[in-house]
């Protein structure tokens, strides 16, 4: 049994269709569906432009091929964040971002794209 609370009275899996409905619905919770990335896609686009806005701060002590650099990072960063399906890893992922934004809008530069 692929589940082992499908083991209490109350729930019974009778056939192995009903194992895949439980696990469909289970992954379901785990994983983004359309609408979760629906959802975020205006957030993630925002919170991209602004990063890329950011690093162009004169606040930052960065010369121009540093800078292009770092937006290329930041790119990359995004490039590989958009192939996340966990709902939980892509929120961790929007905080990361927001917290990084913050640090650029100090003037100081974050570790991940340092």
């Amino acid at each position: 049994m692929l589940f082992p609370f499908a083991a209490k009275e109350d729930v019974t899996i009778d056939s192995a269709d009903d194992e895949e409905i439980l696990t469909s619905v289970i992954m379901g919770l785990l994983w983004a569906t359309a609408e979760d990335l629906a959802r975020n896609r205006g957030r993630v686009l925002s919170l991209y432009r602004q990063i890329l806005r950011s690093l162009n701060s004169p606040k930052l002590p960065m010369n121009l091929a540093a800078r292009l650099a770092k937006k290329a990072e930041a790119r990359a960063i995004f490039m590989l964040g958009a192939e996340e399906e966990s709902l939980h890893n892509i929120e961790d992922l929007i905080d990361t971002g927001e917290y990084a934004l913050s640090l650029l809008r100090k003037g100081e530069i974050p570790k991940y794209i340092q």
